[in-house]
């Protein structure tokens, strides 16, 4: 089979797909171990039994709904390249924006925690870009905290620290100037839970109770105790829900609250500081 063949029987295995021509194309670059041009420039190039094996299994498991990411093992976020495994959440580009008006506040020297990090995403994007803030990443479970150090060993980021921890129980009072965080906020019986990619993905990232807030609120409320005076709490949340996580913003005594939409043009992010 040459890579055009491969291609067409991709797009033909794949044709329900609402991303089937992305979809083809990064799996077989996987089997291949190329980038996308090379498939193009080298059309007629065979695939070895291997490889054409391979790509026929990666086809099935795809068609069956499992996620792309899990099945490369690896997802591009910021400007890292991620290990992705089944523990741990996709990386998705609404995430960016957390990552971005996180930015915005962070400055040299300061205590920040990614609260759920599990790939490591937002806190070694935060690391990369800048380097002389102290960055610590949490997460319950110590087999995404695993991944997450794999991807900052394989991005060359050293100023991350890593913890197994419940949210910020753990954490000294008035010790951080930051809490970023991106928790599981999706009600317990929403019908997306048995469709598309998060059918794959950690149940415990994903739900959080009857409204999809019981974390958040958590969150919130031990990060009073945690942040120093005026110190920014910045939340992900459901694109539903930003009017009740900015209440509980108000509720806990921050000021400066507000929600900022993603790059879809929906509410993703609360945050605040807290009262002086």
């Amino acid at each position: 089979m040459k890579i055009s063949e491969a291609l067409q029987y991709g797009r033909k295995v794949l044709v329900d797909s609402d991303s089937s021509d992305s979809d083809n194309q990064v799996l077989l670059c996987h089997c291949l171990q190329c980038q996308t041009t090379y498939l193009h420039t080298w059309s007629d190039k065979i695939l070895t039994d291997i490889q054409q094996i391979t790509f026929t299994d990666l086809l099935k498991q795809r068609l069956e709904g499992k996620p792309v990411a899990y099945l490369t093992g690896q997802r591009g976020f910021w400007s890292l390249d991620l290990k992705v495994t089944a523990d741990t959440l996709i990386p998705r580009p609404d995430t960016e924006l957390l990552v971005t008006l996180a930015l915005e506040k962070l400055k040299a020297d300061m205590w920040v925690i990614d609260l759920g990090t599990g790939t490591g995403a937002i806190a070694l994007s935060l690391a990369s870009e800048q380097p002389k803030a102290n960055i610590l990443a949490m997460d319950f479970s110590l087999a995404a905290l695993n991944v997450a150090k794999q991807n900052a060993s394989h991005n060359n980021l050293n100023n991350v620290l890593f913890w197994q921890g419940n949210w910020l129980m753990a954490i000294a009072e008035n010790s951080l100037d930051m809490v970023v965080s991106n928790p599981p906020y999706i009600e317990t019986n929403d019908p997306h839970l048995s469709q598309g990619d998060v059918r794959f993905e950690p149940m415990s990232a994903l739900v959080s109770g009857v409204d999809g807030l019981d974390d958040i609120r958590q969150i919130v409320v031990q990060s009073q105790r945690c942040l120093k005076s005026s110190g920014w709490l910045l939340v992900e949340h459901g694109y539903h829900q930003a009017q009740q996580v900015q209440q509980l913003f108000l509720d806990a005594g921050f000021f400066n609250v507000s929600s900022q939409k993603d790059y879809g043009g929906n509410d993703r992010v609360v945050l605040g500081q807290l009262a002086v």
